[in-house]
């Protein structure tokens, strides 16, 4: 008797520490999926598909964008939303094709100062801070030169940079002679390279806006300058003055491209001390970290990787660019993912991540989170790229490109598959194809633009 009621007594306190194990366990799950993850998004300008060692460079040396590539998956398919600044932008920050918009082309400095990107547009950022992050952004903004479509407008607390297209690396002045360092919304200068202050303020944010001390998870968007010209390495002397439209300086033939490989390698030096800030803080678990480039290299001195054409093009060279993504113990380290992805992915995509879901509908993004933590395949859709006379859209591996010039139109149709260069045109072979093609083409432009009013083209 007494042994059997030791048994049940020894079993039903089995059963309690086992219950009560369960009940502990199930909050820390349930937890462990809410979580919001730090986000840093770091944008270079102008840098082409061929310019990271990681994509196969022989003479630039990235060994910390590299080492965020070994961390998490590196994109062979990534596209920008346009051959050019602004409207890539436009993309980034609505999730839309920027046709939508109005900004189809750059907001320039000699013509744009007064337009920029609509407030009414709900940003990527106020998007995370309505689900309790801190946002902040540190370098090129160009979707505005008016303070009215200052950053600090379009959901992000905390900016210091510029709002053009590009500056003078050291005096900060823009193509026109106008001084364009801001921080919040007003101008206010200070001494240093561009690329090393964009470097220095997101450093400090991460140490200051710790969520283990803040509470908050934060958004963090470090927009690169570099390399876009002026080409300026971190010793050079400025080359603009304000009030002068003219280089005050010029750079010598035979040094460009032994700077233009120094500003790329400046940059990698910069992430590699945001990477070891994250992890000095405990961050690196989560945090997630993408790098990834605006658009195609520029002219001869950029390398695209074989890639036919440069920025500005609707051929391969103008638009796919390297994208990074590291998300420790999320993401499979040291994958390669040849999903096709654009830009404008990244708002649906980092708002799932975030917790939430996009509050504007007609958003033209797709989310790729599942294939960012399961691998899965993407949906199969039409990708199209508009800038100026030049168009282009893709379909699956097939891709139509037409451009106008004094009135007449070419038409071109490659498949990427096995014409990644697109040097073998076979419009000829595919007439079908061709018409399915322009008509879709068509349609969409006709959609996108439906009710628009376009700020610069």
């Amino acid at each position: 008797m007494y042994f059997k009621h030791a048994v049940k007594l020894i079993l039903g306190i089995t059963v309690v520490i086992l219950s009560c194990k369960k009940q502990e366990k199930q909050p820390q799950e349930a937890s462990n999926k809410s979580i919001q993850p730090n986000i840093i998004l770091i944008m270079a300008d102008d840098l082409g598909y061929g310019e990271l060692s990681s994509y196969g460079s022989t003479k630039i040396n990235t060994p910390n964008i590299d080492k965020l590539a070994a961390q998490g998956v590196k994109f062979l398919d990534f596209h920008s939303n346009g051959p050019v600044c602004s409207p890539t932008r436009a993309a980034l920050m609505t999730g839309k094709y920027q046709q939508r918009t109005g900004v189809e082309g750059v907001i320039t400095a000699a013509n744009h100062r007064e337009v920029g990107l609509n407030l009414k547009e709900l940003t990527l950022a106020e998007e995370l801070q309505n689900l309790g992050y801190a946002t902040a952004m540190f370098g090129k903004w160009h979707l505005g030169y008016a303070e009215e479509f200052n950053p600090t407008y379009q959901g992000f607390e905390t900016f210091t940079g510029f709002v053009g297209g590009n500056i003078d690396y050291h005096s900060h002045i823009d193509q026109e002679g106008y001084l364009d360092w801001w921080k919040g919304n007003v101008i206010d200068n200070e001494k240093g390279y561009t690329t090393d202050l964009i470097t220095r303020y997101g450093i400090n944010y991460i140490k200051n806006n710790n969520p283990k001390k803040t509470g908050k998870p934060f958004f963090l968007y470090l927009s690169q300058e570099s390399p876009h010209y002026p080409i300026q390495g971190r010793h050079d002397k400025p080359v603009r003055e304000e009030g002068n439209k003219k280089y005050i300086r010029k750079v010598a033939k035979d040094s460009v491209q032994l700077i233009y490989t120094e500003m790329i390698e400046t940059m990698d030096e910069g992430i590699g001390e945001i990477m070891k800030t994250v992890n000095a803080e405990d961050l690196n678990e989560n945090t997630m970290i993408i790098f990834c480039s605006d658009n195609g290299a520029a002219g001869k001195r950029g390398d695209n990787g074989g890639l036919r054409d440069s920025k500005a093009s609707v051929y391969e060279g103008g638009h796919r660019v390297p994208l990074i993504i590291s998300y420790p113990n999320q993401i499979k380290a040291n994958s390669v993912s040849n999903a096709t992805v654009m830009t404008m992915d990244f708002l649906p995509t980092l708002v799932d991540f975030a917790g939430g879901k996009p509050s504007v509908k007609n958003i033209d993004g797709i989310n790729f989170k599942s294939h960012l933590i399961n691998e899965t395949e993407l949906e199969d859709r039409n990708l199209y790229w508009v800038f100026g006379s030049k168009k282009a859209v893709r379909n699956g591996d097939w891709k139509l490109v037409t451009i106008e010039n004094e009135g007449k139109q070419s038409i071109e149709l490659f498949n990427l598959k096995n014409d990644l260069s697109e040097k073998q045109d076979l419009s000829a072979n595919e007439p079908e194809r061709v018409k399915n093609m322009l008509s879709q083409l068509e349609n969409w432009e006709s959609e996108v633009r439906k009710g628009v009013v376009s700020v610069a083209k």
